[in-house]
């Protein structure tokens, strides 16, 4: 028996409009969200909605107990339809976005990170993991890795289509590099036939032509760093801030980082000196520096 679901014509219209504006998968998804919590709130179609409905959806929101993150990304969804589709600017007047609170990243020491590495369930979850802090990469980027993206004549990683669909280079480290072709022999190769070898993708999902999914990359992440005994409230991502953090504190140049991370601004990056520990220990607070105090132990007073 085959089910057959009906699409609105206001949702097909949105749908054609993000097709449109190349917005990614993910995006679209959380834009259509957004604006069935907007129709359900209104319980009828959102092309009859006033400004009053407006106002009082956003107030709904903040009663419901919504972050001031998912607040925001669902109204975000709500403007694009009232904007781009609906064109009813009036109502877009009504849409205000709340200040988000500036948090901290969570960062794992290089011991932590070892430890969730050896932790790792399995080869594959190794490997991916190992990228994952080794290149700082994020967790889609490792995902849809392919065969061809190693380039080990060159040393370096191709990311096809990162975040912002953009593509650039990391380094490939001798240890990403081994294990990758440890992992090449072990990789199931089900659903490889009739595909290129440069084309297949290096971490192959259970359906045919599509690769592992970020949801099962993140639940082998935090079987590793169960079972490494880390207690922070780390998430697959936590790699990626460490991986910044790390090179921050070795003294690699922020716009180097900038390049590997993928960052657009420099202002991103620039929030990993706020969690760079090292290089806040090493500061010399102005006490150390009063008349008559005695110099720290190992340390050259500055004239």
């Amino acid at each position: 028996m085959t089910t057959t679901i009906t699409v609105s014509p206001l949702r097909q219209r949105m749908i054609e409009d993000m097709v449109a504006r190349n917005l990614g998968p993910g995006t679209q998804r959380g834009h259509i969200y957004a604006c069935k919590r907007f129709a359900a709130f209104l319980k009828r179609s959102p092309e009859t909605a006033t400004p009053d409905d407006v106002r009082g959806f956003q107030l709904h929101l903040i009663d419901s107990g919504a972050s001031v993150h998912n607040r925001n990304r669902i109204m975000t969804g709500v403007k694009f339809l009232l904007k781009v589709t609906l064109r009813r600017h009036d109502l877009v007047a009504e849409i205000y976005h709340l200040r988000e609170p500036q948090k901290i990243a969570i960062v794992l020491s290089p011991g932590e990170v070892g430890r969730v590495l050896a932790n790792a369930p399995s080869l594959k979850a190794r490997c991916m993991l190992t990228i994952s802090y080794g290149c700082g990469l994020r967790a889609g980027e490792v995902t849809r890795l392919k065969v061809g993206d190693i380039d080990s004549a060159q040393g370096v990683i191709r990311v096809a289509q990162g975040k912002g669909q953009k593509d650039r280079n990391v380094m490939l480290p001798p240890d990403v590099h081994s294990l990758t072709r440890q992992w090449w022999m072990d990789r199931p190769t089900r659903h490889d036939e009739g595909v290129p070898v440069r084309e297949r993708w290096l971490f192959p999902g259970r359906s045919p032509h599509r690769p592992l999914t970020t949801r099962q990359l993140s639940r082998l992440f935090k079987e590793a760093a169960a079972a490494a005994g880390i207690t922070k409230p780390v998430t697959l991502h936590t790699l990626r801030h460490s991986f910044a953090t790390h090179l921050l504190e070795r003294g690699v140049d922020i716009r180097v980082i900038q390049a590997l991370l993928g960052h657009a601004s420099l202002s991103t990056t620039a929030r990993y000196t706020c969690v760079a520990t090292g290089l806040i220990a090493k500061v010399d607070s102005p006490l150390d520096l009063l008349p008559g105090k005695p110099p720290k132990k190992g340390r050259k007073r500055k004239t």
